[in-house]
């Protein structure tokens, strides 16, 4: 499955169409995840376990994603887009969305 977030996939040619697809994941602050995140706010550097945690978010949503266009027949997905939402207090939602095709 080819991703881009440009309008095509460069040196291919579109020629099928299917629609938006999407996939997202909540997930949720771990508390062993915060010790240290209040630490570093002390004493500064990279939240690594947040990092970890907003990695795996996005594989997973462009997981979802990719299987509901294989599902409907294509093999890449253009217009990739990513957006986050906090859903409740201390959780908050991947979401991403594009648009399946078929290139050639």
């Amino acid at each position: 499955m080819q991703l881009s977030n440009t309008e095509g996939i460069p040196g291919k040619e579109i020629t099928a169409f299917y629609g938006v697809v999407s996939g997202s994941t909540v997930r949720a602050k771990h508390a062993g995840r915060d010790l240290m995140a209040s630490l570093k706010n002390i004493f500064g550097g990279e939240l690594k376990g947040y990092t970890e945690l907003l990695s795996e978010s996005r594989d997973e949503a462009i997981r979802r994603m990719t299987e509901q266009a294989r599902q409907l027949g294509a093999n890449a997905v253009v217009n990739v887009r990513f957006s986050t939402s906090s859903v409740a207090a201390g959780a908050a939602e991947i979401y991403v969305y594009g648009t399946a095709v078929t290139v050639e």
